[in-house]
């Protein structure tokens, strides 16, 4: 069984929207990092394109950074499944380059776990910026970007995942995770879909972005 999301009914006021970019650091996308996803590098212009429809439309744009601790202890069984990452005061927490965050934009910091709401400012956020829809891009599809829309979800909040703006640790996987995200989770669809459901001017900023 697959319940399809008609996007017209279900992003009511679209003036109601974020877009949200999640975990786009050296150590999950630049082709050196141990982590690096396969097309981590090539889906951002992509997204930096998005990013600056988003604040011409008046869309807040959030950031989120994963973040432990220089002494690991936070890391807990996150340790066994994946190497040391994303530490505080590395440049493998940073921000990739290319997409770099705007002097108006928000940055969600020390994301401790896979989920950008736990433990985080984010719900309070989005709630005081009075945000109802979350336009979602980043990596990883299948870690910490569904982790994120699942909450999401659960906190009644209406995602739309960009499936050319997310990657995955495997094509497999990404195509898995995008799959069940659009099972009763959300709406996943491409760019140019998103930019027509929310009169986002793409072209616009594909002329005047460098």
């Amino acid at each position: 069984m697959h319940l399809s999301v008609d996007p017209d009914s279900f992003f009511r006021n679209m003036n109601k929207t974020a877009l949200l970019i999640v975990d786009m650091q050296n150590d999950f996308v630049h082709p050196d990092a141990e982590l690096a996803t396969s097309h981590g590098m090539d889906i951002i212009p992509g997204i930096s394109t998005l990013a600056a429809a988003c604040r011409n439309r008046g869309f807040p744009v959030i950031y989120t950074r994963e973040m432990h601790r220089p002494g690991y202890e936070d890391f807990g069984i996150e340790g066994h499944f994946e190497p040391i990452h994303c530490v505080e005061g590395t440049t493998g927490a940073d921000i990739v380059e290319g997409l770099e965050p705007a002097p108006q934009d928000h940055i969600i910091l020390s994301k401790r776990r896979y989920d950008s709401f736990f433990g985080t400012e984010l719900d309070t956020l989005l709630r005081c910026l009075g945000i109802e829809n979350i336009i979602v891009t980043g990596v990883c599809t299948d870690i910490c970007v569904i982790s994120t829309v699942y909450h999401a979800r659960n906190l009644d909040y209406r995602c739309y995942v960009v499936s050319d703006a997310v990657d995955g640790t495997s094509a497999e996987r990404h195509d898995a995770a995008l799959l069940c995200m659009s099972h009763v989770w959300g709406y996943v669809g491409d760019s140019r879909h998103v930019a027509s459901q929310f009169n986002l001017d793409l072209d616009r900023e594909l002329v005047t972005t460098p």
